[in-house]
């Protein structure tokens, strides 16, 4: 069964192309826990989140390498959630987009201050 914040978390979680492509061969061979080990080391997925981006690589999708990628799957998946961040941050209140965003998507700490940090950096896009 498919966790939604968890599918979401791994759709906007920045993971190195290296670490896609090596992931999605060992998922491949059989080896799905060394596949999803090789996914939490250089990302910032946690366990159910790596679980479910594993299940997308191996589905032939591919998940964002930038926090810029990410930030466009997010814009896709929810406009709104991303608009209301936007006033968030006109407003000066990074820590509360933050908040919102995981409360929102189960992503952690780290990804959504830096999606965050990425959607404050590009002012005027919507």
């Amino acid at each position: 069964m498919t966790n939604t914040k968890a599918r979401t978390a791994a759709m906007i979680t920045p993971v190195g192309q290296e670490a896609q492509d090596e992931a999605r061969a060992l998922a491949r061979e059989g080896r799905e826990g060394k596949a999803l080990r090789r996914l939490r080391k250089d990302s910032w997925l946690k366990r159910g989140p790596a679980r479910e981006a594993l299940e997308l690589l191996v589905a032939g999708q591919e998940l964002p390498t930038s926090s810029g990628q990410a930030l466009e799957a997010l814009r896709s998946l929810d406009a709104p959630l991303v608009a209301e961040l936007t006033a968030l941050l006109g407003s000066g209140k990074q820590i509360a987009a933050v908040k919102l965003l995981r409360e929102r998507t189960g992503v952690d700490l780290a990804g959504g201050y830096h999606l965050v940090l990425e959607l404050g950096g590009r002012p005027g896009a919507h």
